[in-house]
């Protein structure tokens, strides 16, 4: 069984409990794709909710990119996975495009930074339809379906 601790920090308002957060990689980590990249110890996750100013920021510092994204990723030291820091600016207006509630859009951004945390990518299609298809599964597991972006 794979063991994950998942850190929670709310750097603005946003009406999302740090629990569900939590639930949503726990059960992403249960996916067998995704379990055989873990590590058999106990492993730790950050994930940073801010807002767009703080990712573009973080994007201008860390990858030379001057605008907002919606998610990053940054790599750790073990045991510790990484952080992932999510826009909540981001998160309400990709759930708004989408048509649906921006809690499953924040799942969403934060299985994408768990995959992107244990090396997958996107570059090729290829990769971007087997990202896609492990969010999907990893989001089912915690009973989160997306409609609007499938």
């Amino acid at each position: 069984m794979t063991l994950l601790d998942v850190d929670v920090v709310k750097a603005v308002r946003a009406p999302v409990r740090p629990g569900f957060v939590r639930r949503v990689l726990k059960e992403a980590v249960r996916v067998p794709e995704v379990a055989a990249r873990m590590p058999r110890e106990k492993a730790t996750v950050a994930v940073r909710i801010t807002d767009a100013r703080e990712l573009r920021e973080l994007n201008g510092a860390y990858a030379e990119e001057d605008y907002a994204t919606d998610v990053l990723s940054f790599e750790g030291v073990w045991p510790h996975l990484g952080d992932i820091a999510v826009s909540w600016d981001a998160v309400v207006s990709q759930a708004l495009d989408y048509d649906h509630p921006p809690q499953e859009e924040l799942a969403l951004l934060c299985v994408h930074g768990l995959l992107h945390l244990l090396r997958w990518d996107h570059y090729e299609e290829a990769e971007r339809l087997e990202m896609w298809r492990l969010t999907i599964a990893a989001l089912a597991r915690s009973g989160v379906r997306l409609p609007g972006r499938l």
